[in-house]
């Protein structure tokens, strides 16, 4: 019989994984790349902040990662102390010798007869012990190294220090390669010999690699694999590479500490093996291991928690990971690629959600391609298609709004009422030709007030009450946009661009009708399609702000509609400095009487033609301010003095409050 499926339903808490919403990622670049017109740019800086989910989760970006790292490192710099890896070897030696002097002294205790030869061999080899260990040099190392020669009369004491022996071998060995409790673990002769021969065949690999050929490894593995732990490397690479991380690990220890520690260390390894030969294999091994550059890191501990050395080096790896997670995370950050960055070292040291994080991060260009919204362009680059530019639009349009709805303002557009035109949701009587757009719960009302509650309920032509409708007039709109430096410099130019976007998307999806135009000016004019906003730029070495030329422009294109009313919203932060003569840019600061007289004949022009001029200034001062009335005279537009904050509002309100043409009120 087949079980029903069962589903587990939880508070969303962030966790959870859900698709990449593309909308959103637009969203989240928008103001980057509007800011820095490069799309590449905007993802670089999107990957390194990270995004916030629609749904109430946080995606993680390379920024937070790297501060989790750095936190992580900090904790545990803060907890330790490097002093501690000497005393784990002096506490277990300390016991050592308190169990043989122990044994010393009941030997020399025993109460034998005097003629007892054996109690007075014991007694002097009991006497002969103590004065041994009493001349013990006070350095750990030395007194390591001198007791491998002594003869313990307690059999528990020399187990202990065969073992502190044999983790000191083990400590050596993990200077090179992980995991070596197999490779070191109580060595025989026959352990010995057969490490010899495994650093002999691994020496040889190396030679071989270093001359550039490929050597055999896997039949290295066959003979010597069971060597290197329950997780031996894949390949020589592999073994390279972990090898670099204990060697840069085990300098890294050196490196952090002072000269008086680093030469208690040496005295404490010195030569383990005991074996020459053994001795020279691994200074070869470390000769031609140079190539790796395990320079190693320094780090200042100052915590109180002790550890032992192997502790000390797993612990010196693991801050080097992160370090290594850092400088890839930084490279990311500066080549705008994330595919340098290890994601199986991120999963390591910081767990699946990064490594997850990582993976979403990866998917952002390929969530927008598949969207529809990006391309790719030349090479490796991609650009924004028109639908990608609408939704940066909408964006936009959508900031507008919500500052208009938080400021509450009072200055949205109020419909003027008519028979005519757009459907509102007000209503009122119906009159012989207005549309029949029926409000059907106020009709059957009406006529429940006429007639009564009776069934069939009978309507009447005066029971009938429709919505009231607006007249919306057909508009051609030029938008001018200042692209000169000082629009840049002033911070105007990204909320001239956004604003551009917004209102391109307002009347392309609330007034079709209507025509919209983009024109860009600062020597020359210039005009620009709506795409292509994301990605404009000002010209730092291209002076002059040439407000004839994007007027006239301007007039040509709106020659085209013979009906419905002409509009030009121009965007600027000052006055004309450069006009045309004979086709060429003249440019001049202060402004010339010519430029002036050239951009009014312009206006004039404009005029003529009944083109309505509508300016909004983000600068102002007496100049300014009387030049732009000059302009209003002559033209009978608007002049706004607002600040790139408020742009939006102003020029959004002021062109739906001015689509609507007032008819009869009823």
């Amino acid at each position: 019989m087949k079980m029903p499926r069962r589903h587990r339903f939880s508070a969303w808490d962030g966790s959870q994984r859900t698709p990449l919403d593309p909308d959103e990622i637009m969203k989240a670049l928008a103001d980057d790349l509007l800011e820095y017109g490069d799309l590449r740019w905007a993802m670089r800086n999107l990957a390194s902040r990270g995004m916030r989910m629609p749904q109430g989760g946080y995606m993680q970006g390379l920024r937070d990662m790297m501060r989790e790292l750095r936190e992580r490192k900090r904790a545990q710099l803060e907890r330790f102390n490097l002093d501690s890896i000497f005393e784990d070897f002096r506490e277990r030696l300390d016991e050592v010798l308190a169990m043989e002097r122990q044994r010393i002294d009941e030997w020399l205790n025993k109460d034998e007869d005097a003629d007892n030869f054996s109690g007075d061999v014991l007694k002097q080899v009991a006497e002969r012990n103590r004065e041994a260990l009493d001349a013990l040099p006070d350095d750990l190392g030395a007194q390591i190294k001198t007791l491998e020669k002594y003869e313990f009369l307690n059999p528990d004491a020399q187990r202990k220090f065969l073992e502190i022996l044999n983790d000191l071998k083990k400590a050596m060995a993990s200077t090179f390669f992980q995991d070596v409790e197999s490779m070191v673990a109580n060595m025989s002769d026959g352990d010995i010999a057969r490490m010899k021969e495994m650093l002999r065949a691994l020496n040889d690999m190396l030679v071989k690699r270093i001359a550039g050929e490929e050597p055999d490894f896997d039949a290295f593995m066959e003979q010597f694999g069971d060597m290197f732990g329950d997780d031996p490397p894949k390949n020589l690479d592999d073994l390279l590479e972990q090898m670099r991380q204990q060697m840069a690990a085990a300098q890294s220890l050196l490196n952090s500490m002072s000269p008086e520690q680093r030469a208690q260390l040496e005295s404490l390894l010195g030569d383990r093996f005991g074996d020459p030969e053994l001795n020279s294999e691994l200074a070869k091994l470390a000769k031609e291991l140079d190539f790796l550059n395990p320079a190693g890191n320094q780090y200042r501990f100052g915590g109180d928690e002790d550890l032992s050395f192997e502790q000390a080096v797993q612990l010196m790896r693991e801050l080097s990971q992160m370090d290594d997670l850092m400088d890839q995370m930084g490279d990311a950050e500066r080549a705008g690629s994330l595919e340098g960055i290890d994601q199986d070292l991120l999963r390591d040291v910081l767990g699946d959600d990064a490594a997850e994080n990582l993976d979403e991060l990866k998917s952002l260009l390929k969530a927008l391609e598949d969207a529809g919204y990006i391309r790719p362009s030349d090479g490796d680059r991609y650009e924004l298609t028109p639908r990608g530019s609408r939704v940066i639009g909408q964006k936009a349009l959508g900031e507008i709004y919500a500052r208009l709805k938080r400021q509450n303002l009072g200055n949205h557009a109020v419909p003027e009422e008519g028979r005519f035109g757009e459907r509102l949701e007000q209503t009122k009587p119906y009159e012989f030709g207005d549309p029949f757009h029926l409000h059907m719960p106020r009709t059957i009302k009406n006529a429940i007030h006429r007639s009564g509650a009776q069934m069939p309920l009978r309507l009447s032509p005066d029971d009938f009450e429709v919505y009231r409708s607006e007249l919306i007039t057909s508009t051609a709109t030029a938008m001018l946009v200042d692209l000169s430096w000082s629009m840049a410099l002033r911070g105007s130019f990204q909320a001239a661009k956004k604003v551009a976007l917004a209102l391109h998307n307002l009347i392309t999806s609330q007034y079709p009708k209507d025509s919209f135009y983009i024109i860009g000016f600062a020597a020359y004019a210039k005009e620009l399609k709506a795409h292509e906003l994301p990605y404009l730029q000002w010209d730092e070495y291209v002076l002059g702000t040439n407000m004839q030329h994007a007027l006239l422009l301007a007039e040509k294109l709106l020659a085209k509609h013979q009906g419905g009313s002409k509009q030009i919203i121009m965007i600027s932060d000052g006055e004309p400095t450069a006009h045309l003569e004979h086709g060429e840019a003249q440019f001049a600061y202060p402004p010339t009487p010519e430029t002036i007289r050239a951009t009014f004949r312009a206006v004039k022009h404009c005029t003529t033609r009944g083109i309505a001029i509508n300016t909004f200034m983000l600068e102002e001062s007496y100049y300014l301010r009387a030049f732009m009335d000059e302009i209003a005279r002559i033209n009978g537009g608007r002049v706004f003095f607002t600040s790139p904050e408020q742009l939006g509002e102003y020029i959004l309100v002021d062109y739906v409050q001015h689509k609507k043409k007032r008819l009869a009120r009823r």
